[in-house]
This record gives C-alpha cells, sequence and structure tokens, in this order.
C-alpha cells in the first residue's frame, strides 16, 4: 500500500463525513387557517424556533446517529448566529469551520404549514456568500466522506461546486448530493458537470424528474443511474427506490403519524449514509434512511426528535 492509500484509509481519516452547505434557523408557526388571506392577520396556535436548512439539520442528525462530522458553512454575527453553533455543537459535531462574516446576517427560513401545504420563505443571508475560497480544503478532505445538500443555494460557491467534488474525489473520499428544490424553477445544467464526480445522489421524485428533465420519476431514476453510479429516489408514502448500475433496490415507507415533515428528506439522507459509510448492504440503508427519516416526522422542527435521545432510541430500535 502506498502512503497515499494509507492515508485515505478510514482508519486515518480523522472523521467520517464533511458537510458543506447553509446554515440558518427555521421559524416555524403552527395551526395556521389552510388558506391565508392577503390583507387579514391569520393567529397561530404554535410556534418552534429551530435549527434550520438542509445542511445543518442533515449534519446534526448524522452526527447524533454516532459519527464523526464537521461542518463547513457561514454565518453572521449576530444571536442567530450563536444558537445555531449551540445546536450544532450539542450534537458532538465540529463546527469549527464555520465561518462568521463580520456586519453580516445569518439567514432564516420561516415556514407556514397550512394544511397539507407548507410556505416556505428564506432570508439566505451569508449562506449565499459562502465561496470555494472560504473553505479550509485540509479539514474538508480529513474525511472519508463529502456531503453538499441544497446545491441551489449556494451562490457564490456554486460556480465551484465541480472543483470541490473533483478534488474531494482525488482525495480519495467518496461523494454524495442531495440538490433539494431551486428557487429559481431553471435546474439549469451545470448540475450535470458536477455529477460526474458524485457516487450518490439523493432526489425525491420532483426533483429526480427536474434534473433528468423528465415528466416520469421511473424514466428520471433511469437516466440518473447513467450519470452517477448510485441513485437514491426518495418517494414519499410509496418508500425509497436506489438504482446502482444495472442493480434496483425498494423498502417500504416507515409508517409513523406525522407531526412535523420539516427535515424528513434530510434526516432520510443522514440514516442512509449512516449505514452506507459502515458498508452495509443496500437493503439495510435503505430501512434505516425510512426509519431515520419517520423519526424526524415525530417531532416539531427537523431535529428536534433526535435531540431527544429516550425518543431516537426508542424509535430506532423498535
Amino acid at each position: 500500500m502506498s502512503a497515499a492509500d494509507s492515508a485515505n484509509t478510514p482508519s486515518a481519516k480523522k472523521l467520517d463525513i464533511s458537510v458543506v452547505g447553509e446554515l440558518n434557523l427555521d421559524l416555524v408557526l403552527y395551526g395556521l387557517p389552510a388558506t391565508l388571506e392577503p390583507e387579514r392577520e391569520h393567529l397561530a396556535s404554535g410556534l418552534q424556533l429551530t435549527l434550520g436548512s438542509s445542511a445543518a439539520i442533515f449534519a446534526h442528525n448524522i452526527a447524533v446517529l454516532g459519527n464523526r462530522v464537521a461542518f463547513h458553512s457561514a454565518v453572521g454575527e449576530d444571536n442567530f448566529a450563536a444558537l445555531c453553533l449551540q445546536r450544532l455543537t450539542e450534537s458532538g459535531l465540529d463546527a469549527s469551520n464555520v465561518k462568521s462574516f463580520p456586519g453580516k446576517q445569518t439567514g432564516l427560513t420561516v415556514i407556514l404549514p397550512t394544511g397539507a401545504r407548507r410556505f416556505i420563505l428564506t432570508y439566505p443571508g451569508v449562506m449565499a456568500e459562502m465561496r470555494f475560497e472560504d473553505l479550509n480544503l485540509d479539514a474538508v478532505f480529513s474525511a472519508r466522506h463529502l456531503h453538499l445538500p441544497s446545491y441551489f443555494l449556494q451562490a457564490a460557491l456554486r460556480p465551484k461546486v465541480g472543483e470541490l467534488f473533483r478534488l474531494a474525489k482525488q482525495a480519495g473520499l467518496s461523494t454524495s448530493l442531495d440538490t433539494n428544490d431551486d428557487p429559481s424553477g431553471e435546474w439549469a445544467s451545470d448540475l450535470l458537470d458536477v455529477l460526474k464526480h458524485v457516487d450518490i445522489v439523493l432526489p425525491n421524485e420532483g426533483e429526480a424528474c427536474r434534473i433528468a428533465r423528465i415528466d416520469d420519476p421511473l424514466a428520471a431514476i433511469d437516466k440518473l443511474a447513467t450519470l452517477v453510479p448510485l441513485v437514491v429516489m426518495k418517494r414519499g408514502e410509496k418508500g425509497v427506490l436506489a438504482r446502482q448500475g444495472s442493480l434496483q433496490f425498494e423498502a417500504a415507507s416507515q409508517k409513523v403519524q406525522p407531526v412535523d415533515t420539516i427535515g424528513a428528506g434530510d434526516s432520510f439522507d443522514a440514516g442512509f449514509l449512516h449505514e452506507f459509510l459502515r458498508g452495509s448492504s443496500m437493503e439495510t440503508c435503505l430501512q434505516f434512511a425510512n426509519k431515520t427519516g419517520a423519526l424526524s416526522t415525530t417531532r416539531p422542527g427537523g431535529t428536534e426528535a433526535f435531540r431527544d435521545a429516550a425518543h431516537r432510541q426508542s424509535f430506532l430500535a423498535s
């Protein structure tokens, strides 16, 4: 074994996973009317201010599952930043590479669940300003795996995400990506160049169709499987479908009465990669991912069910 190979073995790596992405709080108002009317004052019956953003929810939850995690992100100089960092460090992850931007504001997402729908309003703050040059690449590549959620929210980083993934692969890391939604609705083709350096892509059905520019989810996963070695497509109540080359895997969804679906997809990703990094079978990865996604929905917010250790352990053991 060469010196380079030895440096990239799991035992030699300091961390299991590096997460690069956005960081903000979620402000969720519960109990709103099914229809919101302009110029009317609507009263909520509940409020939750909690750790938000796909990247932070994922990083927090996969750390709580027992992985060595480093989070690479940006915050402003404000009270929101302090609360974000407190919640992250409580999970046990390394937040030392979260960059503070003096005089800037940390982002905030306001979520308004109304009946079966959600209105999601985001002020990006510094999440749109973190650049490739702001990353400590030595720290990023000290892990076995790199995960990046919310590709389209990384406005300043996005032009060099492909370079980040290329260098990660060169450094011996495996890589994964969850695009989440594109607020512009464009789903620009620059993503396809990034996918050349991605080992695992984790879209839901709608995202898979938009990335592939195909209306049928099954045809979309067929196309994505020609671009990425492993495609894991979340299908809500229909469970999950994965394609690895010519091999196809399915797993039924975990039955649960949801309290809140915020962060369920990110929690699914955390469960999947938790098992994937341990070399588990694809069936085990998918089943555990469904379970962690379901766990997330049993408490308000994307991380609260994971923060409750007794509840988390009981649910995952059931």
